[in-house]
């Protein structure tokens, strides 16, 4: 059976799997991050792992190739790159560091692209050769494909949707700057939004019997859900601003679709809805009424894990078609 490696490098854990060619994740584990101050010994930890759960399996397995996600990861040079949220800091060589380990071809893109790579292979993209995945989690990640191949750019960081600004002189961002959508869309701007309608409106709200410090984007999602005015303001808000931002980027790439994804998108129609109604407002005439906006198929549990190991049978595809 053919399978590959699929990890998925976070700052807390990093999960891995072992799947087949139809997405089925035969094995899984994970080393906690911060257990390792560097990263020779975290690559050997996770390897080691790897290589018991292949073990335990005990099947004969044709093993691919191991595909990594993680942030600021460079496709390129196959690389970590200045990632703020891991323990070890400046340019780490992802598969230098595996190839002490694995004797197998290794690939390594960031971790929203291979959200992106995932529903291709194995999501609701699967046939599509122009469209985009928008990750809305703690910060926005994204990924553009483009008559079939994921944009790079010509150092590997392109299509970082998150950091561009929507609002002059706006929010401040951890990048630095101000106003970029990351503040705005995220679950950490949706808590934002949440904290500074809260404190100008006086209206009823459920969510003022949760503590500012609790509140959680389920809490915002949950009370919207029941029909809380002040709630649905605030996811109101969020899509518009989204919507924004889409409807700029359908402008550069001409996507036939884009597909949501993290925590955000689990308020479903409550988030959808809106975001759809101001994204055709907000397009170009061109393009209105071409573009579709949908829920990613990937489920949340599997699914970091599910795209980093579609790095590996994207390339193999990519070598069939040559």
């Amino acid at each position: 059976m053919e399978v590959s490696i699929g990890i998925d490098i976070g700052g807390t854990n990093s999960p891995y799997g072992i799947v087949t060619e139809k997405g089925e994740v035969l094995a899984k584990g994970s080393v906690k991050t911060r257990d390792y101050n560097n990263p020779e010994e975290f690559a050997r930890a996770l390897s080691q792992s790897i290589k018991e759960s292949l073990s335990e399996l005990g099947e004969e397995l044709q093993i691919l190739g191991i595909g990594i996600g993680a942030p600021n990861g460079n496709h390129y040079q196959g690389t970590i790159e200045f990632a703020p949220n891991l323990p070890w800091k400046g340019v780490v060589n992802l598969i230098a560091l595996f190839q002490q380990h694995f004797t197998l071809p290794i690939y390594v893109t960031n971790d929203a692209n291979a959200a992106t790579i995932g529903e291709y292979v194995f999501g609701k993209a699967k046939g599509l050769k122009d469209f985009m995945v928008v990750t809305l989690g703690t910060g926005v990640g994204s990924g553009f494909v483009s008559n079939g191949e994921l944009i790079y750019g010509h150092d590997s960081f392109a299509g970082e949707l998150g950091h561009t600004i929507i609002v002059h002189d706006g929010r401040d961002c951890a990048c630095g700057r101000k106003g970029c959508l990351e503040t705005y869309a995220s679950v950490t701007g949706l808590l934002r939004t949440a904290q500074i309608m809260l404190a100008k409106s006086s209206q009823h709200s459920i969510l003022r019997n949760t503590s500012m410090d609790q509140l959680s984007g389920k809490d915002i999602g949950d009370a919207a859900a029941q029909g809380d005015k002040l709630a649905l303001d605030i996811l109101d808000y969020t899509a518009k601003r989204l919507a924004f931002s889409l409807s700029n980027a359908v402008a550069i790439t001409s996507p036939e679709a884009i597909f949501l994804f993290g925590g955000m998108a689990r308020a479903g129609d409550l988030l959808l809805g809106p975001t759809k109604k101001y994204f055709e407002e907000y397009l170009l005439h061109l393009y209105k009424n071409k573009v579709r906006i949908e829920i990613s198929a990937l489920t949340e549990q599997n699914a970091a894990v599910l795209g980093a190991s579609a790095l590996v049978w994207n390339e193999k595809k990519a070598q069939h078609a040559q």
